[in-house]
C-alpha cells in the first residue's frame, strides 16, 4: 500500500499546475488583446445607419472614431499610475469592465449616451493597450517577440472579422445596430471570467528595483524613450489615415464601393500577416535596426504606390497593411526591449501611446483637409510616404539594443 502510495505520488501530473496557470495566463492575455480593437473599428461599416437614427451630419458622426483615440491619448499616461497602485491584474481587470461598461451606454437610445459610452470605452481599451507590454516584459522575459506577435495577430484577426460581420449580424437583427454593438461586449465579458484567476493569486508589481529606476529621471527625458514613441506615433498616423480614408482613396480612382469596402478589410488582415512571421525572426535578432528600417521602407512603397499607380492597388493595399502591422508588432516589442523592468515598460507604453494616438487623431481630419484643398489624393499620400521615411529612420535609431536608463560601456541613452 504504502509503496503503492509513493508511485502515485511520484508519478507526473499530465498538466503540472504551474503550466495550467500559465496557459490561463496566455489565454487571458489573448482575449484581452481581442477586446482592444474590435469595438472601434466594427463602427465604421455601420456608421451610416447611426447616422440615420440621429440624423447626424458627416462630420458629427466621424467623432464616434475620433473619440476612442482622444481617450486612448488622455488615458494612456494615467494606466501606468493605476498599475502602480493596483497591480497590473487587477488594473487590467477593471479596464475590461470599463470597455463592457461603454458598450452598454453606447446602446442607449440618446446621442450624448452614444459619444460618452464611446469615449468611456475608448478609456478602458487605452489601458489594456498601455499594460499588455508591461505584463510581457514581467512575465514573459524571454519571449518577449513571440507573445507581442501572437497577441498583435489575434488583434488584427478579430478586427477583421468583427468588420466583416457586422454588418450582416445588424441585417440580422432586423437593423437594430444597438443591439449588434451590445453583442461585441461579450468579448471582454469572457476575458473578465478568464482573468479571474489571476485576480486571486495577484502580486502587485512594485519593488525597490522597480522605484529607483522609475524615479531616476522621467521617462519623457529619455531620448530614446522618444525614438520608440515617435517609431509608433508615425505608424499609429499612418494607419488610422489608412483605416478612415482608404475606401474614399479607392473609389475617387474610378473603383466601386464594395470593392473599396473589400480591400479595406484586406488590409486590416494583412495587417496580421507580419505576426505569424516576424516573432522568430526577433528573438534571434539583438539588434533590430535593419528591420525597422525595412517595416518604414515596405509602408513608404504602398503609399507611394497608391499615389503613383493606382492600378496596382491590390498590391499596395496588402504592402501597406504588412508595413504598418510589422510596424505595430516591432513598436510595442521596442517598449519591453528598451524598458529595464515593467514598471518603466508601463511608463513608457503610456507615454508612446499618448502621443501615438494624439497623432492619430488628427491625421484623419489633417490628411481630408489636404485633400480637399488640394482636389485630390495626390499631395496627402505623398506626404504620409514622407512620414513612413520618417517612421524607418526613427526604427534605426531604436532598433539598436540598449535599454533606457541602462549604460553599456559606459556610453548610452
Amino acid at each position: 500500500m504504502t509503496s503503492g502510495v509513493r508511485f502515485l505520488a511520484n508519478t507526473p501530473t499530465p498538466f503540472p499546475p504551474r503550466a495550467t496557470g500559465r496557459l490561463i495566463l496566455i489565454g487571458g492575455i489573448l482575449l484581452i488583446a481581442a477586446c482592444l480593437r474590435t469595438p472601434v473599428t466594427s463602427v465604421a461599416p455601420i456608421v451610416t445607419q447611426i447616422r440615420e437614427s440621429f440624423a447626424l451630419s458627416t462630420a458629427a458622426a466621424g467623432a464616434l472614431t475620433t473619440l476612442p483615440l482622444l481617450a486612448f491619448a488622455l488615458v494612456s499616461p494615467i494606466a501606468a499610475q493605476l498599475a502602480r497602485r493596483q497591480g497590473i491584474e487587477k488594473a487590467l481587470f477593471a479596464a475590461l469592465a470599463v470597455m463592457i461598461a461603454g458598450a452598454l451606454l453606447r446602446a442607449i437610445d440618446q446621442i450624448a449616451c452614444v459619444y460618452l459610452g464611446t469615449f468611456v470605452l475608448g478609456a478602458g481599451i487605452a489601458v489594456g493597450n498601455v499594460l499588455l507590454p508591461s505584463l510581457l516584459k514581467r512575465d514573459f522575459p524571454g519571449r518577449i517577440a513571440a507573445m507581442t506577435a501572437a497577441y498583435v495577430v489575434v488583434m488584427g484577426m478579430i478586427a477583421a472579422l468583427g468588420s466583416a460581420f457586422i454588418v450582416p449580424l445588424t441585417e440580422a437583427l432586423q437593423g437594430n445596430w444597438r443591439l449588434s454593438l451590445v453583442l461585441l461586449s461579450t468579448l471582454p465579458l469572457l476575458a473578465m471570467l478568464c482573468w479571474l484567476p489571476q485576480i486571486t493569486t495577484h502580486r502587485h508589481a512594485g519593488g525597490p528595483g522597480a522605484a529607483g529606476i522609475l524615479h531616476r529621471g522621467s521617462i519623457w527625458r529619455s531620448p530614446l524613450a522618444w525614438q520608440v514613441t515617435l517609431f509608433l506615433g508615425m505608424n499609429s498616423f499612418i494607419y488610422y489615415i489608412a483605416v478612415g480614408w482608404l475606401p474614399a482613396m479607392i473609389t475617387e480612382t474610378g473603383y466601386g464601393a464594395a470593392y473599396a469596402g473589400s480591400l479595406h478589410g484586406l488590409m486590416q488582415l494583412a495587417t496580421a500577416v507580419p505576426g505569424l512571421l516576424l516573432a522568430p525572426v526577433i528573438a534571434r535578432m539583438k539588434d533590430q535596426r535593419l528591420l525597422a528600417c525595412a517595416t518604414g521602407l515596405i509602408t513608404l512603397v504602398s503609399l507611394a504606390g497608391l499615389a503613383l499607380w493606382p492600378a496596382g492597388v491590390v498590391v499596395w493595399t496588402v504592402l501597406l497593411g504588412v508595413g504598418t502591422g510589422a510596424a505595430m508588432i516591432l513598436g510595442l516589442a521596442f517598449i519591453s526591449l528598451r524598458a529595464a523592468e515593467s514598471h518603466q515598460a508601463a511608463a513608457l507604453s503610456g507615454m508612446a501611446q499618448c502621443v501615438g494616438y494624439l497623432l492619430a487623431a488628427v491625421g484623419p481630419m489633417l490628411m481630408g483637409a489636404l485633400h480637399d484643398l488640394a482636389g485630390s489624393w495626390y499631395w496627402p499620400l505623398l506626404i504620409c510616404s514622407l512620414c513612413a521615411g520618417i517612421m524607418g529612420l526613427l526604427g534605426f535609431l531604436c532598433g539598436a539594443d540598449r535599454q533606457i536608463g541602462v549604460r553599456r560601456n559606459r556610453t548610452g541613452p
